[in-house]
């Protein structure tokens, strides 16, 4: 394969709302450039880029895919990004892998879910190069104008036209680049239509003072002329990109191939190279400026893992810096532990062609990989560098998950935890509490689509169920008992007995023994099956099979026997005298409660409020943010394991929500006497 200048690289991700053509717009973009020979379609299975069974089945992108074509001397990196919320974490792996994000948007659509939550999760990558295109202008109801609207009034960011459609709908025919002031119809640039020009004049005006805005020179010269020549609308351009203070927004119909070539020229034209904006790395803790060049320190970025039995594991990887070569050692920063650089491939959706090397600012594949994986940082081994992992969005949907044959119980912490590795927004821990393995991220079609990954992946057949909630038991008030166990039953009997004083603890202090035994009432060395025998209750519970906690218990005096005394005897009286005692003491149930913070769109606001409150929430506090409220509240995890749909079904699909433990508190009474009824009824 041919050595790539730098400058003549572009790496572009394409996210947005399913069903706004992204798949096929990168489908006709690689047959357009040659890369393919013929175009495969969506509906038939048979694109690039989608073409695992699972999103050939469904007809949608459920993973992130890459290819590269070759255009006017310019390598292209894409990546197509799936536009399901659930697979967030492979949109952000696109995101930190690209120079340039491309948000591709439904001319016939309205500000979609996946549009929103795309442009949101944008807003907190400082500064990062972003571009619009506004596909299927063929459609009907199409109408660039109100996407681009829609998009600004929503974010307020500043756009830049740069392609715009001449017609639309059935009448879209071709595009204008008001750069270049030509038009592209029927496969050719020509000139642009006379009933277009006052559209052209009106739309370079909004370039040229989208342009002016990024600099106090070039909006001097604007001021003082009231236009800019083209060579500064060039350079503003390309510095408001690389900046992200402005988005170039081009149209097209990626089913017709109207506007494909514009598009593909603004591309190389008008979009940043890796050379163009300096990269952060952590060093020791501190920020370093990281610059692209083939001869600089080895940096790279795995942005995507997958680990696959048939196929192979491979790692999808950007180079930041320096160049990448089988056989090369590196380290793992992350990990703290080194690893090889094996074969090294140029990817095409499925398809690998092996190159001898990988150059900074390039994209590709490596395998065989021992130690790296997703969001992992790759390089020298006497390198302290380090890229920054993306901030990622906590669980909202959580699941127990067990094997269903015996056999593969032991097997399915090995798969999981390769499909972990390649989604970091997966969590899968044990819960001590309940003795649950607990699965949980952030959708439903997100854990439905793990588990079928461990059937076809790995043959292990899995349950889904609720979790249960790790309530905690707990008193109110203070009880002074004594127990005494005494059994005779032939040869050597049982005797032990204890006061104790208990008496509840501030919230969160846990469980405290007070030994205040005195003058040899109970010999020391009972002490501690005295301790025992509290501690083995606690983790059992008394009134509902829940860890007891925030309780003293200060034993104080007692009795024994020369002969019947042992340590078996004064455990179970401990044990008994603690549940005399915990009944007395006003016992309650605790319930953890979580922090929750809720954006919505402003006219969704009653409804959710409302819903918080017959979840038995508390409203802490909002905060407005453009057009979008966000509710800070407290919620008992037993009503957030099923809030997520909730929250998708009251909002249309627009609200979002992160979570976090805050603190326990005390179980409303009726909620308390079912489960202890429950508990009991158990017994």
């Amino acid at each position: 394969m041919k050595t790539q200048d730098i400058k003549k690289i572009r790496n572009i991700t394409f996210s947005g709302a399913s069903g706004s053509g992204k798949t096929t717009l990168a489908e006709h973009l690689l047959y357009k450039s040659k890369a393919i020979n013929r175009i495969g379609k969506v509906e038939e299975g048979n694109t690039v880029m989608d073409f695992d069974q699972e999103e050939i089945a469904k007809t949608m992108s459920l993973s992130l895919g890459m290819a590269h074509f070759e255009w006017k001397d310019h390598t292209v990196n894409l990546i197509d990004t799936p536009g399901n919320p659930d697979f967030v974490s492979d949109k952000i792996a696109g995101f930190t892998a690209a120079d340039t994000i491309i948000i591709v948007a439904n001319a016939a659509g309205e500000y979609e879910v996946g549009l929103e939550q795309t442009l949101e999760q944008l807003t907190r990558r400082d500064n990062q190069p972003t571009a619009i295109v506004i596909n299927r202008m063929d459609n009907e109801h199409a109408d660039y104008d109100k996407i681009m609207e829609l998009v600004r009034e929503n974010l307020g960011i500043t756009l830049a036209p740069i392609i715009i459609p001449i017609g639309k709908e059935n009448s879209f025919e071709g595009v204008v680049d008001i750069i270049k002031e030509k038009a592209y119809i029927k496969d050719h640039y020509t000139s642009i239509p006379e009933h277009m020009k006052d559209t052209v004049a009106d739309y370079k005006m909004k370039l040229i003072e989208a342009v002016a805005e990024t600099d106090e020179e070039l909006m001097e010269r604007y001021c003082e002329s009231d236009t800019l020549s083209p060579e500064e609308i060039r350079s503003g351009l390309a510095k408001g990109i690389v900046e992200g203070l402005l988005q170039p927004v081009f149209a097209c119909s990626a089913g017709n191939e109207i506007g494909l070539v514009p598009l593909l020229d603004a591309i190389v034209e008008y979009l940043p190279s890796p050379a163009d904006k300096e990269v952060i790395a952590l060093e020791n803790g501190e920020k370093k400026i990281i610059e692209c060049k083939e001869d600089g320190v080895v940096l790279s970025w795995l942005f995507k893992s997958i680990a696959d039995p048939v196929t192979g594991d491979i790692g999808y990887v950007r180079v930041i810096s320096g160049t990448l070569k089988p056989g090369m050692e590196v380290i793992v920063p992350e990990k703290g532990l080194k690893d090889k650089i094996g074969s090294i491939y140029k990817v095409k959706g499925k398809n690998r062609t092996e190159t001898n090397e990988l150059k900074a600012g390039d994209i590709g594949a490596l395998v065989k990989l021992k130690v790296a994986r997703t969001f992992n940082t790759i390089t020298s081994v006497n390198s302290k560098l380090k890229i920054p992992p993306p901030v990622l969005p906590t669980p909202v949907y959580w699941k127990t998950i067990r094997a269903l044959s015996q056999g593969d119980e032991e097997k399915i912490g090995t798969g999981l935890s390769k499909l972990l590795d390649e989604d970091p927004t997966l969590k899968f821990e044990l819960n001590t509490e309940t003795s649950e393995n607990v699965l949980s991220g952030v959708g439903e079609l997100q854990i439905a689509m793990v588990q079928k990954k461990l059937k076809t992946r790995y043959k292990i057949d899995t349950e889904l169920n609720d979790p249960k909630i790790p309530y905690k038991e707990t008193i109110l008030g203070k009880a002074d008992v004594n127990y005494k166990h005494k059994k005779q039953s032939g040869g050597r009997g049982q005797y032990g007995e204890v006061y104790f004083r208990i008496s509840p603890l501030e919230r969160g202090e846990g469980y405290k023994f007070i030994n205040s035994i005195v003058g040899g009432t109970i010999p020391s060395k009972f002490i501690p099956a005295i301790e025992k025998g509290i501690n083995e209750t606690t983790q059992v519970g008394i009134i509902a099979g829940y860890k007891v906690v925030d309780i003293s218990v200060d034993c104080y005096y007692g009795s024994y026997h020369d002969v019947d005394s042992s340590e078996l005897a004064f455990k179970l009286a401990s044990s008994q005298a603690l549940k005399k005692g915990f009944q007395e003491a006003k016992p309650i149930i605790l319930e953890p409660i979580h922090q929750v913070n809720i954006i919505i769109p402003i006219e969704y606001m009653g409804d959710v409020m409302g819903d918080i409150s017959t979840r038995r929430g508390k409203i802490l506090g909002m905060e407005q943010q453009v057009k979008k409220q966000i509710l800070i509240a407290h919620l008992p995890l037993s009503e957030l394991f099923s809030y997520f749909p909730t929250l998708k079904s009251l909002t249309q699909g627009r609200g979002v929500f992160d979570q976090k433990f805050s603190h326990y508190e005390k179980l409303p009474e009726e909620l308390t006497a079912k489960i202890v009824a429950a508990y009991q009824e158990s017994e």
